[in-house]
Order: structure tokens, then sequence, then C-alpha cells
């Protein structure tokens, strides 16, 4: 996989909503559009994907989702999941997974350091 690619691609916004509909279903809670930031991701989310941008933007773009709050509960989870699925399609070796999507993870719900950012991104450069 190239630095630069369309990402998000694969992740068409019936993915998203079924993601987040499998993990409210495993914990009991409720799931549906919020009435505030539903509609707003999604017109995000189906431009967006459709670019071609590096895996830090990508990141970034299921932050800004996860931020707009489109479902009633587990938006952090929903997105980072995504997260996780790009990070596992990179192949990398297991130590350097790990590390990829905690960070990943971490950037995704807004929790990530200013060091944890930068080495993502020296990471992301890094992929060419």
């Amino acid at each position: 996989m190239t630095a630069s690619t369309r990402w998000l691609e694969p992740f068409s916004w019936d993915f998203v909503v079924a993601q987040n509909e499998i993990l409210c279903r495993e914990k009991s809670a409720h799931h549906g559009p919020t009435s505030d930031g539903h509609e707003v991701a999604k017109e995000f989310w189906e431009e967006v994907r459709q670019n071609e941008m590096n895996l830090l933007d990508a990141i970034e773009a299921c932050r800004k989702c996860h931020r707009l709050a489109p479902f009633t509960n587990f938006n952090g989870n929903t997105f980072a999941a995504i997260a996780r699925i790009l990070v596992k399609r990179l192949n990398l070796d297991f130590t350097q997974e790990h590390i990829a999507r905690s960070l990943a993870g971490h950037i995704v719900a807004g929790v990530a350091s200013e060091e944890e950012v930068a080495a993502f991104r020296k990471f992301c450069e890094s992929l060419g």
C-alpha cells in the first residue's frame, strides 16, 4: 500500500452504520442516528472517502467523524475500528502493528499527545 491512496474508499457509510450497530448490539446499547451529527458526518464521510490521502489524513477523517457524533453511542469505537482495519492492511509485524494501532486509536479518540501524533506522522511518512 502506498502512502497516498484512497484509504477510506472501501468503507461506505452503510458499512460505518453497520459497524456501529454491531458495537451497540454487543453492549446492549441503543443504536441510532443523532439529530445534530448524523447527516453532517455522512456527507463528510461520503465525500472524503473518495479522496486520495495519506494514512494520517485518513485517521484524522475518522477522528473528525467521531467528534461529529453521528450515532447515539460508540462513535469513537466505530471509527477506531476502521482505523484498526487500515493499520491491519499494512501487514506489519506484530509489534509495529500493535504500536500503530494504539497510536491511531488515540488519535481517533482525540486523546493522543503531541508526541504520539508526531510519532504516527513519522510512521506514516516512512510508508513511502
